[in-house]
């Protein structure tokens, strides 16, 4: 019987031909993911490093309902059943979109109403895209307890404070995330002529996560122009963060009771340590709510 050799020709040409075809469409698929750019992830996980504001924002529709409390004892009164005084701060925020955020809260001990307003301007991506990730940061704060605060209380506006905040972060591992935070702060009124009303810091903060759900994180807020007519002292804290899917639990050392931003990093008037005082421990705990599902897509 003899086999016409022609069909089988054509037929080993094709199949060399979509050999060659797949192998060259394969390594295109391989290089367009070589230079695909996605946005990194939780880069702190929490809204907040452990004093201030991290870098991170909420997705679309995610309502944020947290309580800040710091404790701590005063040496010369008797110790209550946890601690000698306590402040807390309930708040709550909400995510208008994937970049903006709009947030609320009071503080007990302090007196203070507090709202602010984050704005993502640029997320770290993936590859050979952008390298950091940069949030803006704005809140106003209104001191009701005169007896706390350095700003005067002859009239509403005279009790208003201000902070700006550019965060810069990055990514630099799965584990390891750094981020500074260049801080302008300006209060209507000083109970002194000395004291300046218009201050200028630096804080830098960092995250280790240590395994599984659990993470380090610690801080320091740099004090360009300290006010003059009493001593204070830069804001420091360590910590650890414990990440329960959407609750997060934040314990943390720190040398400020103070929870408002404008007010822990200006006003923060004990040293960081155990003596006379001068050693607060902090708790935060977050929740979030999905108002809205989100579908996953690619950020700009």
């Amino acid at each position: 019987m003899r086999i016409k050799i022609y069909p089988l020709v054509l037929v080993c040409f094709l199949a060399i031909f979509n050999l060659g075809h797949s192998q060259s469409l394969l390594e295109s698929l391989e290089q367009e993911h070589e230079n695909a750019s996605y946005p990194v992830q939780a880069t702190f996980k929490a809204t907040l490093i452990g004093l201030g504001q991290s870098v991170e924002t909420r997705r679309k529709g995610g309502l944020e309902i947290s309580v800040n409390t710091r404790f701590w004892n005063i040496p010369q009164e008797t110790q209550a059943f946890i601690a000698d005084r306590v402040t807390s701060r309930f708040g709550a925020s909400y995510a208008f979109s994937d970049r903006f955020t709009l947030g609320a809260g009071i503080t007990t001990f302090d007196g203070i109403f507090d709202a602010f307003g984050k704005f993502r301007l640029a997320y770290q991506k993936t590859g050979k895209g952008w390298p950091i990730s940069i949030t803006l940061f704005q809140n106003a704060s209104l001191k009701t307890n005169p007896g706390r605060s350095i700003n005067q209380a002859d009239s509403f506006s005279d009790k208003l404070s201000f902070g700006t905040q550019l965060l810069v972060a990055r990514k630099f591992t799965r584990n390891f995330s750094l981020q500074i935070s260049p801080t302008f702060i300006h209060r209507n009124s000083a109970i002194s002529p000395e004291d300046p009303t218009n201050h200028f810091a630096l804080g830098f903060g960092g995250r280790y996560r240590v395994g599984g759900h659990v993470s380090i994180t610690s801080e320091y807020y740099y004090l360009a122009n300290p006010i003059e007519s009493s001593t204070t002292f830069d804001a420091f804290s360590l910590g650890v963060n414990w990440e329960l899917t959407d609750l997060m639990l934040q314990f943390y050392m720190t040398n400020s009771h103070n929870i408002a931003e404008d007010v822990f990093i200006t006003q923060t008037r004990n040293n960081f340590n155990t003596r006379d005082g001068n050693f607060f421990f902090g708790f935060n705990a977050t929740i979030l709510l999905h108002l809205k599902q989100n579908k996953l897509k690619k950020v700009k």
